[in-house]
């Protein structure tokens, strides 16, 4: 059973609620610190925050973490509206190969896992209908520490709201708690824990979740970009490296799009190259899951936004671009027709130091446009040996 203290349905006043909150415990204690220290959640040391032991007791050996996979879409209406989340420590692979400014990996991250599927980071694409509400339940039966989830866009019930301090719900490790979210904004939406929100979102607790409106029409491609900016100390403190981290001071190194840097964003199947034919109708669903802004920039094609957050834009604000900024937590869906050359173009952010591995580039935030007539050719061969694909 979830301690619901604060939380509406339960029996504690708005005035022992209000009560309690000015005590010795605080606020802090609703925000998931156990209600042992007044310290700013800045002060407190990551082991501290976490309250299980120094960051090298946190995770095992990175070799003995499970690997994560990319991002499944979970298709909630087929599972008859529900589905269960976990996090997972694993070992997250950025660009294994030894080119490019390879290898880039994060030894630690707490991967959210669906149902019984592989942990992945992003987590879960989770996918559903408008009007189809779904039951997202955390198990956290097996975890090491405290987490919620706080899912952005759609309206619902205060205690639904996965934030920890104003609800006063916390998932401790041995529990499960589960949220009811309507399916009442269609669009696409972020998801995230919330608790210790800047060093989780960090260690890889985040993922898209999708409303389709009724009568919902997929264009020819169609995919979802999650774009993030890592500071990795923070990956290799928790795995008991020896790294010096600080959210105040945060010092991004990596740069990904699906949790992938170039070439691997490439790789077509662990990575997420837009893969097109001639007259292709593409619809892209950009999510900043980070805390940079993102400039994305298309080569040769020149496309539309036309929803943002989860709000269609009319067609008569809609014009042609090529750049577009993609804020921390924004949500943008672009359309474009595969109407260029046939061959290969990059979609980037345009922040240099962005599309870089350490001091190589290109590298990090990189993707591509790929035409399939391009794929027998040997700069695309090449490419894919970056890559390191070999199908």
């Amino acid at each position: 059973m979830t301690d619901n203290i604060g939380a509406p349905g339960t029996d504690m006043s708005r005035r022992e609620f209000a009560k309690a909150a000015a005590g010795t415990t605080g606020l802090f204690a609703l925000a998931g610190c156990s209600g042992r220290s007044t310290q700013s959640a800045d002060d407190v040391t990551v082991s501290e925050v976490e309250s299980t032991g120094s960051p090298a007791a946190q995770t095992a050996n990175p070799a003995d973490l499970p690997k994560t996979s990319p991002p499944e879409v979970v298709n909630v209406d087929e599972q008859g509206g529900t589905v269960t989340l976990s996090s997972v420590p694993s070992y997250h692979e950025v660009h294994p190969m030894e080119n490019m400014g390879g290898p880039v990996d994060l030894p630690a991250v707490w991967a959210f896992r669906a149902d019984d599927r592989d942990p992945s980071v992003p987590g879960p694409i989770l996918r559903t209908t408008e009007g189809e509400d779904m039951e997202v339940t955390f198990d956290n039966t097996d975890g090491k520490r405290p987490h919620t989830v706080h899912f952005h866009g759609v309206r619902k019930t205060w205690e639904n709201d996965g934030v920890p301090t104003t609800t006063g719900i916390t998932i401790p490790p041995g529990e499960k708690h589960t949220y009811d979210i309507p399916a009442n904004v269609p669009g696409t939406h972020l998801y995230h824990c919330h608790y210790q929100t800047h060093r989780h979102i960090d260690m890889g607790m985040y993922g898209v979740f999708r409303v389709d409106p009724k009568g919902y029409e997929e264009a020819d491609v169609e995919t979802f970009m999650t774009l993030k900016d890592w500071d990795s100390d923070l990956n290799k403190q928790m795995a008991g490296m020896d790294a010096d981290y600080s959210p105040r001071q945060r010092d991004p190194d990596v740069f990904t799009i699906n949790g992938k840097s170039a070439p691997r964003t490439l790789h077509p199947e662990d990575g997420s190259p837009l893969i097109v034919e001639q007259g292709d109708t593409v619809r892209v669903h950009f999510a900043n899951n980070g805390y940079m802004m993102h400039p994305m920039h298309t080569h040769n094609h020149r496309f539309e936004v036309v929803e943002k957050d989860g709000s269609p834009i009319p067609e008569a604000a809609r014009f042609k671009e090529d750049v577009l900024n993609v804020a921390p937590a924004e949500r943008k869906t672009v359309e474009f027709q595969a109407d260029a050359d046939p061959g290969i173009y990059l979609m980037h952010c345009h922040k240099v130091a962005h599309a870089m591995n350490g001091n190589s580039y290109p590298g990090g935030m990189v993707g591509g446009i790929v035409y399939k007539e391009a794929m027998d050719t040997d700069v695309f061969s090449q490419l894919m040996d970056y890559a390191g694909y070999e199908g």
